[in-house]
């Protein structure tokens, strides 16, 4: 990496974050008109129940996940970072665009919605080895001292991604009337996958192969059964990185869902957007200083202080935003974004390093899917539930703050330094954590 050319590097980040931008675009899209493809692909006489059945099918893609991890992940480490990449974006750029274009329920009956869950799927299943193949190409490719700094761009694309997904949508319901938005407006944001997922396409067919991956292949290296290999030999390592990516999912998708919903509860629905908008820029302001200064001080205390953080933050933090002022939710949910900074900047370089170079794409790809998927998908859900059982945001802060609190303790307990260790290493990183 040290002798590539800054058009090279560029290239490479370029191919990397542009899928990732894809997917997180149409998580926030579709959150965004969860409410519209209700109507459209499950029309009843009550909307809270079309709403349940889309966010329903929103979820589906989350179970799916894991699955996908453990293909993508697989296919990585067998055939190359590049192919998994390639694969994803097709995955999830076919996908989304054939949503936009699907006829509704009113045009094909029963087979709208089936062929919504059916697309959901093959999107949940593109998007499980989509974050951490993007975040072992990007460290495979950059410096050892520049590996944090290099790993975040992924956390601010996606959060780049949901800010952009959130402002088309406002854009389009302002310039649009209600009955244009139900009838076409809401698939015009699906149909950018098209474009999005053709020149990520083409950009990622047009790169290299990670050096980690092909000193891999020329020392005959290469894992015939990579999952099966990592589920075998580094169960602890996928244990730590389950713990990770599920404390960091949760905190992503409170900030990214669940915060617009509960303010909306006490406000308007665009404030609730515009606020969760500012505050997701300000996130993605702060990523790559969280991964210069993990570069700088190691993972560990990044890690370790960014769940703590959201264990102490979670309580004020919700009272701020279940205020009814949008000025105090806004500080709440930037207040929460610094933690959420450092805890999803450490997930996509961490999750790389904790495991060597022949199961790599394999044991992050599955450890994160479960924790972002059946694990932290859920948490806008429950956090949903409990609020409405208890009528206090409170008690969806608790859920966070004990989340956050045990996988702090467990942090503290098990995870090795890894930022020092060489990508080529073929011994598990517990082994070698100073």
């Amino acid at each position: 990496m040290t002798g590539m050319t800054s058009p090279a590097s560029r290239r490479v980040v370029s191919a990397t974050l542009i899928g990732n931008f894809t997917e997180w675009f149409d998580f926030a899209v579709y959150g965004a008109v969860a409410v519209i493809l209700g109507r459209v692909f499950f029309p009843t006489d009550d909307a809270v129940t079309s709403l349940l059945a889309s966010l329903a099918v929103f979820g589906v893609a989350f179970v799916f996940r894991p699955l996908g991890g453990a293909v993508l992940g697989s296919i990585g480490d067998r055939y190359g970072r590049r192919i998994a990449l390639s694969t994803a974006v097709i995955g999830i750029s076919v996908a989304t665009t054939l949503i936009a274009v699907l006829p509704g329920y009113g045009a094909i009956g029963f087979w709208a919605p089936v062929l919504l869950v059916l697309l959901r799927c093959v999107q949940g299943l593109s998007a499980g080895g989509e974050w951490t193949s993007a975040s072992a190409f990007l460290a495979e490719y950059a410096p050892p001292g520049k590996r944090g700094a290099r790993a975040a761009l992924i956390s601010a694309s996606g959060g780049l991604a949901i800010v952009t997904g959130i402002v088309s949508v406002l854009a389009l319901e302002t310039a649009l009337s209600p009955e244009q938005m139900q009838a076409w407006g809401w698939r015009l944001p699906f149909l950018l996958a098209a474009p999005l997922g053709l020149v990520g396409l083409y950009l990622r067919l047009r790169i290299d192969e990670t050096p980690v991956y092909r000193e891999l292949r020329a020392q005959g290296a290469v894992a015939a059964a990579p999952l099966r290999e990592a589920l075998r030999t580094e169960r602890r390592a996928l244990l730590i990185a389950f713990a990770c990516a599920s404390v960091t999912g949760v905190g992503f998708y409170y900030l990214a869902t669940y915060f617009a919903n509960a303010m909306s509860v006490a406000g308007s629905r665009p404030a609730a957007l515009l606020v969760t908008s500012v505050a997701l820029v300000w996130y993605v302001a702060l990523c790559v200083p969280a991964g210069r200064l993990s570069d700088r001080i190691g993972r560990r205390p990044v890690y370790i202080g960014s769940a703590i953080g959201h264990a102490v933050l979670a309580v004020p933090v919700l009272m701020l935003i279940g205020s009814g002022s949008p000025w105090l939710a806004l500080l709440g949910m930037c207040l929460f974004a610094i933690p959420q900074a450092g805890l999803n900047v450490m997930s996509s370089i961490v999750l790389v390093e904790l495991f060597p170079a022949r199961t790599r794409s394999s044991g992050a790809a599955l450890a994160y899917s479960l924790g972002v998927g059946p694990i932290a998908g859920t948490a806008p859900l429950v956090a949903a539930a409990l609020t409405a059982a208890t009528g206090t945001v409170v008690a969806a802060a608790f859920y966070l703050a004990v989340i956050a609190l045990a996988v702090g303790i467990v942090l503290i307990r098990f995870l090795p330094e890894t930022g020092g260790r060489s990508l080529t290493d073929e011994q598990p990183a517990e082994t070698t954590a100073g």
